[in-house]
């Protein structure tokens, strides 16, 4: 666990954005220099954009588990966020939580962004059709509901443009590899860069 926060590097001049999430932040099963974090820092680099992003994924996490680290993980950044990005819950998805559950945990997790005035990018996920239409419907409709709620960008899903393509998807079958994941950077970088001005 420790990994998600003590590898990180100094603080550069710029903006400092924390990819508050699970697994997909954290770059599981990649090589520390190639997932989501350091890819997303990279981008923002070339175009122009002096920023360092800090990894707050832990792979595993539920919205649940994310949210008891929330205030431990902010603490341990050492600085004033200039941008969180909230990715969570597929976790919750994948294990059949229930759907308000998960939509409890995150709506509690925005909640504490906004009372410390933090600007926050919330990213979604889609449950998959095998868990039945309405479990689909329910789930998918949490985060535009809750940006709508809390008036934040929404990028919609994470995963777009790599969910169902084994070419850019690991063996287990969830994870993105080093090409679906800069697929999903250079997808999200145009949204990353509005939610920081």
């Amino acid at each position: 666990m420790s990994a998600a926060f003590g590898s990180a590097p100094a603080l550069a001049a710029g903006k400092l954005i924390w990819a508050f999430g699970d697994s997909l932040t954290a770059g599981y099963g990649l090589p520390p220099s190639q997932g989501f974090v350091p890819q997303l820092q990279q981008a923002l680099n070339r175009a122009g954009v002096a920023a360092t992003v800090r990894n707050g994924g832990i792979a595993g996490d539920t919205a649940a588990q994310a949210r008891a680290r929330l205030l431990w993980g902010l603490r341990g950044l050492g600085a004033r966020p200039d941008l969180v990005i909230v990715e969570l819950g597929a976790n919750d998805m994948l294990r059949g939580l229930p759907v308000a559950q998960a939509e409890t945990n995150l709506d509690l997790i925005l909640a504490e962004l906004e009372r410390r005035r933090l600007n926050v990018l919330l990213v979604g996920m889609k449950a998959p059709p095998n868990l039945g239409a309405a479990y689909r419907r329910s789930f998918d409709a949490i985060y535009p509901a809750l940006a709508k709620r809390y008036r934040l960008p929404l990028y919609p899903f994470f995963l777009d443009g790599v969910a169902g393509n084994r070419r850019l998807i690991q063996a287990d079958g969830l994870h993105p590899n080093i090409r679906g994941v800069a697929i999903i950077v250079q997808r999200i970088l145009p949204t990353v860069r509005h939610a920081l001005r």
